[in-house]
């Protein structure tokens, strides 16, 4: 089925659809591309002011509108022209050449699928947590800026997360508000005959029945499923009803219904995606699904159709422990995938089992991270360093190889930032570098920003802080008065903060390695910086702990309890309620943005890349992204980049560093004014910051690198293993298995070595059996010193084997390093196959 001839119905309403120009308000209001084209704000404020200031969500001011309201305003000419203008500016961004199709006018890839279980596009679709559905969302709208092909697959949430109250005793308390879809800006997918595409699924032995509604953000389409089917029993309409809640039975079906259904939906709208994007390893049951349709349309084996999809496949992994991968039992696994192994992919159930286990380990439950690698051609963290812990995490997937060596590398992750960015500094970055600035190439940008004025980025921060407290003080206030406080403590709230005055941010998830009760350590310490006269510092803290995590919550009641305790609203508030609409106030307004986890457990984080865009600062540990971002010219870091553990003493010393650097560095270069009231060095480190930082930790870098790196090549070798029914599939599978009944029988001789002038002659025997030397690589291996990687020196074989049965591998070698320090091993060869992540086999000479 073309997806074109689709009708992508409007959702229910009680809209007067024949007014003229309705339909273009309607078109503009069910585009996320308002939530980073703040040009249409006008538009809604002028419907609905107060509604709009609430939801950000131009479909629930468009539908509570009044029919006398609506036919006022589209009768208005100056709305009418505002209206005209947005229309074709979205036209106008639609029709013209993106950045993909300038640069890779050719290329074979025509559709990538990206996968996640959440979404941070707006506040107005409260489909996310934080963390991974901000990368989701912010990768979507980038792909849009540059014209990538994707479209996505989600899930619709009845309740998405729960939403946050303060109560008078400073604790917090979950909320679990209902979702209408009637006031989500999403559509059903309709049939052409009008009936509403759902597609059934079958879990446990029981019919299931998935809805189906599409988002448009841009230029992308995305896809969502929700269980809430009147057809379904009660039990199967809540598996979509909340975002990371209920037990493992509960997650399971949500990942099945993301993979297997969403793989199923892509089918029905006719999409056959080149690449499939695994946005962690949720949505790993896809690689299954995609093998067996391979499978069906080719006749192939299970083992075979997976050799031919995988290199089409890319998973990201955001985890940096190993206990945050999802796991589940073999009984589980048995419940709701049993006879789709055995019927439909032809395997033992125990075949299944193993993909999902480490080798040789029977009795571990069921990895989704681990299928997700054993069903990908490709596999990335997202940091340098959350790279490198990702390969110590994985490496027991990969017995006898180095860690430099598990194949797993790293894509960075950026943030959007037009969707971040304030109106002052999208004014700022307009006038510097034009208002294509992130829909392309970045290379000019740093050296255009470097030329903005010391004032006007000095009076960029003073204006995001006056928003910033202006925010605070109605927030606060409502919290307060919504809790029950007293009318005293409301007022209070209502005049907190100061716009003078140098304003901290901290606002993430409070999980016990985030360390957010970091500057409590020394409450003495803390309120003396805070209230010192000449040089006073303000707070700002935000966000949630995990409904069942207590250790979390005590930490957010023991931030709220503090400023009560010691009166200390006018430094230090709590807002409530975290979401993307608070985020965007925060990282607009705050002067520093704070990070304290321990290392290395921040696998990325992207809040403190949201601060760059608007001339914000970061002072971090050295963890995730900002380990590979930080120079003293840009901010400042915590910790001495070494991993300590749970260590309490370590703690100690880091909140130590932290009052030291606040009190001796951070604060008194924000209060050091030159004659016209400007803090130069402050300004100079914005420049800086805003100029290298922000380029390199954009979502536009992170999506070209995708597309160039891995989406690219992906659909490539995709084509090739896919070409003639998959026929490359099926001769890797004959070759692994051949490779795989003669490994035993490889056996090294004695390695001998001539010295030769600066160099050494290697001579490596190696008894190969019935293989054949196109069938190993035979190398010499080095450990690398450190900074400097391993070398790995081919060797090339001799004509023939002697008469003992030896074939005698060999190869000059000229170094410095004595002969001792390497060593010789063989690794299988295959034509086209990725080793050691499609075939792991390694032989190391003794």
């Amino acid at each position: 089925m073309n997806p074109d001839s689709l009708k992508f119905g409007q959702q229910p309403g009680f809209l007067p659809t024949e007014l003229p120009g309705l339909d273009t308000l309607t078109e503009l209001a069910l585009d996320l591309q308002w939530s980073w084209n703040h040009a249409a704000d006008a538009l809604w404020q002028q419907l609905d002011a107060e509604l709009w200031d609430r939801t950000h969500n131009p479909w629930i001011v468009l539908q509570t509108a009044s029919r006398e309201a609506l036919k006022q305003h589209l009768a208005d000419p100056a709305f009418q022209g505002q209206m005209a203008a947005l229309m074709a500016h979205k036209q106008a961004a639609a029709a013209r050449p993106k950045w993909f199709q300038q640069q890779h006018p050719e290329s074979p890839l025509r559709c990538v699928a990206y996968f996640s279980m959440e979404y941070m596009l707006s506040e107005a679709l409260p489909i996310y947590v934080g963390g991974l559905g901000n990368v989701a969302g912010d990768q979507l709208k980038s792909a849009s800026d540059l014209g990538v092909p994707v479209v996505a697959v989600g899930l619709l949430y009845q309740q998405g997360y729960f939403r946050q109250e303060i109560d008078r005793q400073g604790a917090q308390q979950a909320r679990f508000p209902y979702n209408d879809p009637g006031q989500l800006p999403i559509t059903p997918l309709r049939l052409p005959n009008g009936e509403w595409l759902r597609l059934p699924i079958t879990l446990s032995g029981f019919p299931v029945w998935l809805r189906t509604w599409q988002v448009r953000v841009g230029g992308v389409m995305l896809y969502l499923l929700d269980s809430n089917d009147a057809a379904n029993l009660p039990v199967h309409r809540g598996i979509t009803a909340e975002l990371y809640g209920g037990g493992m039975e509960l997650r399971i079906q949500q990942e099945i219904v993301l993979g297997m259904g969403g793989w199923q939906l892509l089918r029905a709208l006719g999409i056959a995606p080149e690449v499939c994007h695994l946005n962690e390893g949720h949505a790993a049951f896809v690689v299954l699904a995609r093998a067996r349709t391979f499978m069906q349309e080719t006749g192939l084996s299970f083992e075979a159709a997976l050799a031919v999809t995988r290199p089409g496949n890319l998973f990201t992994t955001h985890t940096a422990v190993a206990a945050g991968f999802d796991h589940f039992s073999p009984a589980l696994l048995e419940q709701f995938l049993g006879d789709y192994a055995r019927q439909e992919l032809g395997i033992p159930f125990d075949t299944l089992l193993t993909l999902g286990r480490h080798p040789g380990n029977p009795a571990e439950s069921f990895n989704m991270a681990l299928l997700a690698i054993r069903g990908c051609g490709a596999v990335n963290g997202v940091s340098q360093l959350h790279g490198e812990v990702s390969r110590q995490l994985f490496g027991g997937l990969f017995p006898r190889w180095p860690t430099a060596e598990v194949p797993i590398g790293h894509v960075t992750n950026g943030v959007h930032m037009p969707s971040w960015d304030s109106e002052a500094a999208d004014a700022i970055w307009t006038t510097a570098c034009g208002k294509e600035r992130w829909r392309g190439g970045l290379d000019t940008l740093a050296e255009n920003i470097r030329q903005v004025p010391d004032d006007a980025l000095w009076e960029l921060r003073t204006s995001c802080r006056q928003e910033l407290v202006a925010y605070t003080r109605a927030r606060l206030a409502r919290q307060f008065l919504v809790a029950g406080h007293s009318p005293e403590l409301v007022a209070v709230a209502g005049q907190v903060f100061d716009d003078r005055t140098l304003t901290l941010g901290f606002a993430r998830r409070f999980v016990a390695y985030k360390r957010p009760n970091l500057l409590l350590h020394n409450p003495e310490r803390f309120i003396r910086l805070l209230t010192n006269p000449e040089q006073p510092v303000q707070l700002v803290l935000a966000g949630k702990a995990p409904p069942s995590d207590e250790i979390g919550k005590a930490l957010i009641q023991q931030w709220t309890q503090f400023i009560a305790e010691h009166n200390l609203h006018q430094h230090v508030v709590f807002l409530s309620d975290y979401d993307m609409l608070m985020a965007e106030h925060l990282v607009q307004g705050v002067d520093v943005w704070l990070n304290t986890p321990r290392r290395p457990w921040e696998a990325c984080g992207t809040s403190g890349m949201k601060v760059l865009v608007n001339g914000g600062l970061n002072l971090s540990e050295l963890d995730g992204w900002w380990a590979e971002a930080y120079t003293p010219a840009v901010g400042w870091a915590l910790g001495d980049g070494q991993q300590h553990a749970n260590d309490p003493a370590q703690d100690a010393a880091e909140a130590d560093a932290l009052y030291t650097l606040l009190e001796t560095q951070v604060v008194p270069e924000f209060y050091a004014r030159d004659a016209q009231g400007i803090p130069a060095r402050w300004v100079e480190r914005m420049r800086r910051s805003m100029a290298t930082l922000t380029p390199q930790f954009s979502a536009n870098r992170t999506v070209r690198q995708y597309t160039q790196d891995y989406y690219l090549p992906a659909a490539t070798r995709y084509a090739q293993r896919a070409a003639n029914q998959g026929a490359a599939g099926a001769a890797i599978v004959r070759q692994r298995q051949q490779i795989a009944s003669e490994w035993d029988k490889l056996e090294f001789g004695e390695l001998q070595t001539e010295s030769v002038a600066n160099s050494y002659q290697f001579h490596v025997p190696l008894r190969l059996g019935i293989l054949t030397p196109d069938q190993v690589l035979v190398e010499l291996y080095a450990q690398g010193f450190p900074g400097t990687a391993a070398q790995r020196i081919p060797l090339q074989p001799a004509a023939a084997p002697t008469a003992d049965g030896y074939l005698h591998y060999q190869a000059l070698v000229t170094t410095p390093r004595p002969a001792t320090d390497f060593t010789a091993r063989v690794v299988p060869a295959y034509k086209g196959v990725a080793v050691p992540l499609e075939d792991q086999r390694i032989l190391w000479q003794r």
